[in-house]
């Protein structure tokens, strides 16, 4: 097979790029000429892996601490996110997309890249759709716990019947969000489809990007739908000296860390956590990001170190339990490395990640607003004394270590590609998938 042009339409934090990065270079080894459409703010992160760039409105400052502690919100993050940045700059998206699209072989798009999504449609090209969490590939036979929904574990237990009843109110619940959509939808000359976030998957390859002990197929996924494992990004940056030191001169400590957009919104996470460490008697590494906020106001306790920043593939294996937050790219590195972990989730799809490690049996959770160092402390003492954690743990690491997430999804694009007529499809019947 020749060459093709691939274009990765993806947007968010570091959790929602890397994925599609890491396909977008195995892609190019394969002999295909990739290219990832994004925020302005990734390029040169994009382009040091010698990967086309190609920038997409809107310009978000990614780093800017006050759009991340709106956008983290438990109750308003999805809402603000929608309709504060994403959703005003629908139609500049689009244009975006569309210079890039031009001459494309296959788009592959992210869910909250909306724009694409009504792009894809309307050419009627060949795409696949990529679920990087479990909960974009929603099951009424697996339900996500909701952020911000009242109850939200509650109304997980209920069985297919009563979950098929929620989606569709909450479908039609944030339907008025969805209405700049509605109209440039109509606009394009589009029929009216399901909501996008719930239902927005491909007919031609729906891929979820993480590792089967996390989700598995159900009946209501769409038919083309995988659970590929995670497509891991590996990293040529290591652990500094200084860092490795740490490492390698005690007990494996706790690893403290947000993400890449969390980490924004930490408030005293930081601080409580250090106290957690003292009052344990453990060593500690607090990954604590590039914002001044962060950074310790008083000396920390012996055996608790502060670094802005370190590879969670670099510094997760030497750790004996890892505290985050829930993203999905954090998760499947805690996954990766096999140790007991403590989720302080905050919102999107971080309580529902939350909600099956914990079903897995390697971690515990809480809420980010009951995170307190007395909490902490109680939490991860429980997670190291109780070997049944370390144990599963350490058997979820070797399953999750001997998958290939990237080879595997980018053997299905590879096999879309080949596809006959998968360019010719009528665009009216490019209807999002919905069980």
């Amino acid at each position: 097979m020749s060459g093709k042009r691939i274009v990765f339409c993806t947007f968010g934090s570091l959790g929602d790029l890397y994925p599609l990065l890491s396909l977008a270079r195995e892609m190019k080894h394969r002999g295909h000429a990739p290219v990832v459409a994004t925020s302005p703010a990734y390029r040169s992160l994009i382009e040091a892996e010698e990967i086309a760039f190609h920038p997409v409105r809107p310009e978000v400052d990614i780093s800017d601490p006050n759009i991340l502690r709106r956008v983290m919100d438990r109750r308003t993050g999805g809402r603000y996110l929608f309709c504060d940045i994403i959703l005003p700059a629908l139609r500049d998206s689009y244009q975006d997309t569309a210079k890039v699209a031009a001459d494309a072989d296959l788009l592959v798009i992210h869910p909250i890249a909306v724009a694409a999504l009504l792009l894809a449609r309307k050419s009627g090209r060949a795409w696949a759709s990529v679920a990087v969490a479990p909960m974009s590939l929603c099951s009424a036979y697996d339900p996500p716990v909701f952020s911000g929904l009242p109850f939200a574990d509650s109304l997980a237990s209920f069985g297919p019947g009563v979950q098929k009843v929620l989606l569709k109110l909450i479908a039609a619940m944030f339907e008025p969000v969805w209405k700049p959509y509605r109209e440039f939808e109509k606009e394009l000359g589009l029929s009216r489809a399901p909501n996008p976030l719930l239902w927005g998957h491909s007919p031609h390859l729906a891929l979820g990007l993480f590792s089967p002990l996390l989700a598995v197929p159900q009946p209501d996924w769409p038919a083309k739908a995988h659970a590929t494992g995670f497509p891991f990004l590996s990293h040529s940056d290591g652990n500094t000296p200084e860092l490795q030191k740490f490492l390698d001169s005690g007990e494996p400590p706790i690893v403290f860390t947000l993400g890449s957009a969390a980490v924004g919104a930490a408030g005293d996470f930081y601080e409580q956590s250090a106290e957690a460490a003292r009052r344990l008697e453990r060593r500690a590494l607090l990954l604590v990001g590039r914002d001044p906020h962060n950074q310790p106001r008083r000396p920390l306790p012996p055996g608790v170190i502060a670094v802005q920043y370190a590879p969670h593939s670099a510094v997760f294996p030497s750790a004996c339990a890892v505290v985050h937050q829930g993203g999905i790219g954090t998760t499947g590195e805690s996954m990766r490395a096999g140790h007991p972990t403590l989720v302080v989730h905050y919102g999107h799809d971080q309580p529902d990640n939350a909600a099956r490690l914990v079903r897995m049996g390697m971690a515990r959770s809480i809420p980010r607003e009951r995170y307190n160092a007395e909490v902490a402390a109680r939490e991860i003492q429980n997670l190291l004394e109780n070997k049944s954690y370390a144990e599963r743990a350490a058997a979820i690491g070797a399953q999750v270590r001997n998958e290939n997430g990237t080879a595997s999804a980018c053997d299905l694009l590879g096999d879309l590609l080949e596809a006959p007529n998968t360019g010719a499809t009528n665009p009216q019947s490019m209807g999002l998938v919905v069980a």
